[in-house]
């Protein structure tokens, strides 16, 4: 189970004339997502979606509220006074050096992140960059191969695992990314956007082959994306969120059976209603200012 309470990110900046200034990404933003679930993210660019999801991944912290999963908090805030400090020592005191570096790498929460621009190493082949995973996983030396092998089998990859990224197409980088995130065995995948940067064809193919591994698996999916048919054919339930500031809009079910038609009339007039909710949203916030 995730948690969201509260969630709220604002960011400082410093202007040219060295005036503070900044923008509130994120506001007062709380939501639960239950195990097993593919939940997406929707809205506009600049909306806040892609920094709750880093929110959620534990990659920043929320300038206020907090995330839990399963019951731990994904981040614990930094101390900012001394009197938050004097407590972080007293609470931390009795770990030693050799117990900080037996947790240090250690995860703290079963969540691989896939993001738009492909995230694997272009120096290693495809076979390498999932082995070299699995070597960070702590999974046995003689084992790695055996088992890089059969994530890239599950994504479709058998036959390239000698290839380079330069030498694969963009949906077969991200089909790499994919096995990458897999073969860490998580019980979360949040995807940033993944299939924004292929063609029409071979996003439909991805996101097909995506369902197909959620159904298998059996993951807690958290999907970011701003394209409607996305979100109406892949989710179980649409978090749509407002432009920015960017707070919870709506939540809306996606009560279709699955295997599903891209063209079954039920997800058209789902859609039909989301872009009726950005034509709304976009008109009034042109209307105050907003953009």
């Amino acid at each position: 189970m995730i948690e969201a309470r509260n969630v709220t990110k604002f960011f400082s900046v410093v202007n040219d004339d060295r005036t503070a200034d900044g923008t509130t990404a994120v506001l007062s933003v709380s939501l639960s997502i239950p195990d097993g679930r593919f939940v997406s993210f929707l809205g506009p660019s600049g909306c806040g979606k892609s920094t709750f999801l880093e929110i959620l991944a534990g990659l920043q912290a929320p300038t206020e509220g907090e995330v839990w999963i399963d019951g731990r908090r994904v981040l614990e805030p930094l101390p900012a006074t001394r009197k938050e400090m004097e407590a972080y020592r007293r609470k931390y005191r009795f770990l030693s050096p050799i117990a900080n570096s037996v947790f240090r790498d250690k995860p703290k929460h079963d969540i691989a992140m896939i993001f738009q621009d492909y995230a694997v190493f272009p120096w290693m082949t495809a076979l390498q960059n999932v082995v070299f995973t699995l070597k960070l996983r702590g999974a046995p030396r003689g084992e790695r191969r055996a088992l890089a092998l059969r994530y890239l089998a599950r994504v479709g990859l058998a036959g390239a695992e000698s290839k380079y990224p330069a030498q694969l197409s963009g949906g077969m980088r991200q089909r790499l990314a994919i096995a990458r995130a897999l073969s860490v065995e998580p019980s979360i995948i949040l995807m940033d956007e993944p299939f924004a940067a292929v063609d029409l064809q071979t996003r439909e193919r991805l996101q097909e082959d995506l369902v197909r591994l959620w159904g298998d698996t059996g993951k807690t999916i958290v999907l970011v994306t701003h394209d409607l048919d996305e979100a109406v054919y892949l989710s179980d339930e649409i978090v749509v969120f407002s432009p920015g500031p960017g707070t919870v809009r709506n939540r809306l079910a996606v009560d279709v059976p699955r295997p599903r038609r891209r063209t079954d009339p039920a997800l058209r007039e789902l859609r039909a209603r989301l872009a009726a909710i950005y034509r709304y949203d976009q008109e009034h916030a042109s209307e105050s200012g907003e953009i």
